[in-house]
């Protein structure tokens, strides 16, 4: 998909066109990111029409159908790759099993309360990994920055109720950096992997 990786909060994709390939044709536009807590992977996209009188479409746009991804637009073969019957994410955008993330309160483990999610990071490579989260509201990390700040994610998640919950060795990796915030997740991951 992408040629090299690179570093996004999921609401900078908010307002992206939605490019064709083969013909160059701005046929819509990311209404929001579908981000599955169960599986804490980047789904796809539900869609705007295009233009002042833009609204919702019915179409969503599923992760596999992206063939390249940036920091301005969306790049998909055909307008053929939008979708009203792509059984995974209309079930996830009907609420089947969605719930936003934003605004979910993180606590580690051991039961500390880190803060709350105000974005998702999304490393685009080959393949969309959900990396880490930005939050807020943090007594015990904001102090570092003053505001908010990333916190890597393991490569699998726990999800209980309405909290996100993040292995405790997270506070020793924190960045509030999102430019550096690459090497903080290699190294947390790591951590963990030798911690087995």
């Amino acid at each position: 998909m992408s040629s090299s990786p690179l570093l996004l909060r999921a609401t900078e994709l908010i307002g992206h066109p939605i490019v064709t390939l083969d013909g160059g044709d701005d046929i819509a536009e990311v209404k929001d990111v579908v981000y599955g807590t169960a599986e804490a992977a980047l789904l796809g996209f539900t869609l705007n029409r295009r233009g002042f009188w833009g609204r919702r479409m019915k179409q969503v746009l599923a992760w596999n159908r992206v063939a390249a991804l940036g920091g301005h637009a969306v790049m998909i073969a055909t307008a053929a790759d939008l979708d009203d019957s792509d059984d995974v994410l209309v079930q996830e955008v009907k609420g089947a099993r969605h719930r936003n993330v934003i605004g979910s309160e993180v606590i580690t483990d051991s039961g500390q309360r880190l803060g709350e999610v105000t974005d998702v990071v999304i490393l685009v490579a080959d393949e969309p990994e959900v990396v880490g989260y930005e939050i807020g509201g943090s007594e015990v990390l904001t102090p570092r920055s003053g505001g908010h700040v990333f916190i890597p994610l393991p490569e699998t998640l726990a999800v209980s109720g309405e909290a996100l919950i993040v292995p405790a060795a997270v506070s020793d990796f924190v960045s509030d950096d999102l430019a550096g915030f690459g090497a903080a997740v290699e190294r947390f991951r790591e951590h963990l992997r030798s911690a087995t």
